[in-house]
């Protein structure tokens, strides 16, 4: 199992921060970036091996990879989006699919969150799909909102979803096992050449359409943030400081 993070977003409403970087290089906590974080707590989870997906700004990303090597005892393979400021992310986690093939823990490249996420989706491995939902969290409309079966099941996951529906908050962090790799790969395709404007939660929507089995893991009562505009970055430095 690898280690996968997105990171090919432009992050247009955290300019100017963003003029030169990609928003997964942006500082939370002193020199310490988003992606920082993302690869310390893969390693500590036991996988060295990352695969980012690259696209916005990928040379500075490039630029970085022997000290993140180096700072984070990770074995780094970049992946280029070169579509990353055209398209939305289904068709970079697509790009990627060679390497979750052998399955993989994705995290997003916008999350700032702690260790215990990947500890307690590998802690609860099984067959399919594994997301991280944050099921306490006051739910509105920007929220990427996910609803269950009563056997566990995923059976809807959108932003445009009434709060009241929703079961919880899916915050970016995905184990994807072997077996369910070649169907995810296939929804994802079916995805973006609809639409490359979608995301790659409505490939998991399409895996799960198609009779994929797609669980949840609570992430219990932990600070995290998906930092998307300034006040999303204000509040994830007062959160990255804890880990």
């Amino acid at each position: 199992m690898t280690g996968l993070v997105l990171a090919a977003g432009a992050g247009r409403r955290l300019r100017p921060y963003t003029d030169e970087l990609p928003k997964a290089l942006i500082p939370v906590d002193g020199d310490t970036t988003i992606l920082d974080i993302a690869l310390h707590n893969l390693a500590q989870a036991g996988l060295p091996e990352v695969v980012v997906v690259v696209g916005y700004r990928a040379d500075a990303v490039s630029a970085r990879v022997p000290d993140l090597e180096k700072q984070h005892g990770v074995r780094l393979t970049l992946v280029h989006n070169d579509r990353a400021e055209e398209w939305n992310n289904a068709y970079s986690l697509w790009l990627a699919r060679d390497h979750f093939a052998r399955g993989a823990l994705l995290v997003n490249g916008d999350t700032v969150h702690p260790v215990s996420v990947e500890k307690t989706l590998l802690a609860s491995r099984g067959p399919g799909i594994l997301l991280a939902v944050d099921t306490g969290k006051q739910l509105a409309d920007e929220e990427m909102k996910a609803r269950f079966s009563p056997d566990g099941l995923l059976t809807r996951i959108t932003k445009r979803m009434d709060p009241a529906e929703a079961h919880g908050e899916y915050i970016g962090l995905t184990l994807i096992e072997p077996a369910a790799a070649t169907g995810l790969a296939d929804c994802l395709e079916a995805v973006w050449r609809r639409d490359p404007n979608l995301y790659y939660e409505d490939g998991f929507q399409e895996y799960a359409d198609r009779g994929g089995a797609i669980r949840h893991a609570d992430i219990g009562d932990i600070p995290w943030v998906e930092v998307d505009d300034h006040a999303d970055l204000a509040r994830a430095r007062t959160v990255a400081c804890r880990y």
